[in-house]
């Protein structure tokens, strides 16, 4: 297998502050951890690009993305809503992330990689078609999508979100398309709150109950993801990576563990081989616990390299 590992330098100079969550930190500990276990090593690793404005207005508004390019402050801090706060260099940290989503399609679809990782933020999937929130700016496997149907001309393809909270602006922005199959793992009646009751035949939406660990969301992916990923047939596996529905994460309710990551992706390389060739590329969104997040990830990308885990 070759597994591809994206990621860019200058996405660590977003910073929304010393006590955030979502911090630069987070990156650093991941790539301590996969450098100490050797499994960066055995990746091919390169740097993501920015994505263009093109790219972005695929899926966003033309003055959203202007809007939000105003409100970036030349030092400091702007809020735009209470988790979410831009600084100078938030932007180019977040068009790099969304073009580390696009140069991953390019390798799998340019046969120059089996499979992508993009260790990457400000992670994306709540960002909606015309709303920053969530820690979210430009939503990264939305580019991603749009890209690999514009430029490679991918007819089918599926996003699978595993993150503790819902893909809210994923489903924003491809709710009711039918060559967009998006299904979304979460905890019920938790953030975002948002496109939870709606009926779009391309939308699997997964609830799980706080304190829900491996069984129950093994038992709910195959129950409810499996049979929709068999009809829909895609040629491109997008995952949405989040790591906060760990028992540990701060941020969330959900006790799975590492080898539940291991599992989700697992299968999804599984869908992946029998549909599209093994192309499958995954971007990082949620994880916050800077001690479990790490070896959720090197569970994550053992399943990538085609190595067997042991916890």
């Amino acid at each position: 297998m070759i597994t591809s590992y994206l990621t860019h330098p200058h996405v660590a100079l977003h910073d929304m502050g010393p006590h955030h969550p979502e911090s630069p930190m987070r990156l650093e500990a991941i790539r301590a951890r996969l450098m100490l276990s050797g499994l960066l090593q055995q990746t091919m690793q390169s740097e993501a690009t920015p994505a263009s404005l093109h790219e972005l207005e695929r899926v966003h508004a033309p003055d959203y993305l202007s809007s939000l390019a105003l409100q970036r402050p030349q030092s400091g801090l702007q809020e735009l809503d209470t988790d979410t706060r831009i600084g100078p260099h938030s932007l180019n940290a977040a068009a790099l992330a969304a073009g580390a989503a696009i140069k991953g399609v390019d390798l799998v679809c340019g046969n120059r990689a089996d499979n992508v990782f993009c260790a990457v933020r400000p992670p994306g999937h709540h960002a909606e078609r015309e709303l920053a929130m969530g820690f979210c700016f430009y939503n990264n496997v939305a580019v991603a999508a749009a890209h690999a149907r514009e430029a490679h001309g991918i007819e089918r393809l599926a996003i699978l979100d595993f993150d503790v909270h819902q893909g809210n602006g994923t489903l924003d922005i491809f709710r009711g398309d039918p060559a967009v199959l998006v299904c979304s793992s979460y905890q019920q009646a938790f953030y975002p709150w948002r496109y939870l009751h709606g009926e779009w035949p391309n939308v699997v939406n997964t609830p799980l109950a706080a304190g829900d660990g491996s069984r129950a969301f093994r038992h709910a992916v195959e129950r409810d993801w499996l049979p929709a990923l068999e009809r829909h047939k895609p040629q491109l596996i997008l995952l949405s990576s989040g790591f906060d529905a760990h028992r540990d994460d701060p941020l969330g309710q959900l006790a799975l563990d590492h080898d539940d990551f291991y599992w989700i992706t697992t299968l999804a390389m599984d869908v992946a081989r029998r549909h599209a060739g093994g192309k499958l590329v995954s971007i990082l969104e949620g994880g916050y616990h800077l001690k479990t997040l790490p070896l959720s990830v090197e569970a994550h990308l053992t399943a990538l390299l085609g190595h067997p885990y042991r916890s």
